[in-house]
């Protein structure tokens, strides 16, 4: 029979992880919102792509003024909705390909203009301008809503964002604990070709982490510190959908693929954790099951709470580049009552903790958060 660990005496650090997928990282809005109405406000926040937008945000600005400076970098990136929020069924589907379309031509407020002439037409472009859409106005937008001093004098949460460098297509963190971070490091995880170019900073040039891995998740499984964790992973694409019957719907079940968190990924990430702890539990003499695993046997419990959002009727295959005001507002509320949902239902609290056990998974999955312990 296995061991009860030791309760902390100690609230685990509560961290935020949070996906991209572009306009439907409005999701995130309402998710945070639902955090912080419950009291539950980060340590630690990481994102790639739009995660990494809304991470800065919420991470760099103190807990009072987090959701009004999420709030308002939604807003400045949108168009006002005009009749749009009067339709439904096909009308509003058709309303939100419109939308998009007048991004692709006219660019998005506070966050991209297009590219003139087009890219295509030139026989060669510098690395950071090779794309269809050029994103300096985002920098603008950061600078206006991120707190980078108080962030980077360590007055705020934890920032860690993720991005792929270009040259060797690895993925790497920028970590506020270790570095400092600018409003070119928010960019440079949000960099996704061929819409957007390649950021440069120093003498590299990084293009979106999702590239590589939408989910920052590893970032914080392969953090040493010894603080346990309640991890609110908060995703923008499920792995799971139904057949497409349509070229609209097989374009997005494509992306969906692409971007979503494997669950057998997250699993496995969990399951090695959970085998590190039993090793070391099995042999004390962490020298007899090698250097490697001495060093990485972990010292804290991680609780992962897995909240994903599901499209509505209305998205269509471009509905990550379409942000409109009703369509932002939907997802919020998506976010809203899904975060509520795990809330309320916290099962981290009513989990007993074997020793041996280093991470705990709770997905929500039809209104129900169940609990895997990954082995």
């Amino acid at each position: 029979m296995a061991a009860a660990s030791k309760k902390s005496t100690k609230s685990p650090k509560v961290v935020l992880v949070l996906q991209g997928g572009g306009a439907l990282g409005a999701y995130h809005i309402g998710a945070y919102a639902a955090m912080q109405e419950a009291g539950f406000e980060p340590d630690w926040v990481t994102g790639i792509s739009i995660g990494a937008i809304n991470a800065a945000v919420i991470a760099s600005n103190p807990p009072e003024n987090r959701l009004e400076k999420l709030e308002t970098l939604w807003e400045s990136i949108s168009r006002p909705d005009g009749w749009g929020s009067f339709l439904s069924g096909k009308s509003l589907w058709a309303f939100n390909q419109f939308n998009v379309a007048e991004a692709m031509l006219l660019g998005q407020p506070n966050f991209w203009l297009p590219r003139l002439p087009s890219p295509l037409l030139l026989p060669s472009l510098p690395t950071d301008q090779a794309s269809f859409c050029d994103t300096t106005p985002m920098l603008s937008t950061l600078r206006d809503l991120a707190s980078f001093e108080n962030l980077n004098a360590g007055k705020t949460a934890r920032l860690t964002l993720g991005a792929t460098k270009v040259d060797t297509g690895e993925l790497v963190f920028f970590d506020s604990a270790t570095q400092k971070i600018e409003a070119e490091h928010v960019l440079a995880s949000g960099s996704l070709p061929p819409g957007f170019a390649a950021t440069k900073i120093g003498d590299e040039y990084y293009w979106d982490g999702g590239c590589v891995s939408n989910t920052p998740l590893n970032a914080v499984l392969d953090d040493k510190g010894e603080d346990d964790l309640l991890v609110f992973m908060v995703d923008l694409w499920s792995a799971e959908g139904p057949l497409p019957t349509s070229m609209d719907a097989v374009a997005w079940r494509q992306k969906e693929i692409q971007y979503a968190s494997r669950n057998t990924q997250v699993e496995a990430a969990c399951t090695t954790h959970n085998l590190r702890r039993a090793l070391a539990q099995a042999s004390p003499d962490t020298k007899a099951v090698g250097k490697e695993s001495a060093i990485d046997v972990p010292q804290r419990h991680i609780d992962i709470v897995h909240i994903t959002y599901t499209p509505s009727a209305e998205e269509g295959s471009c509905s990550d580049a379409e942000f409109s005001r009703p369509s932002i507002a939907r997802r919020r509320a998506a976010g809203y009552a899904d975060m509520q949902e795990a809330l309320a239902q916290s099962p981290w609290k009513k989990q007993e903790r074997a020793a041996h056990i280093a991470t705990t998974l709770h997905r929500l999955q039809a209104g129900k958060l169940d609990t895997q312990v990954c082995l």
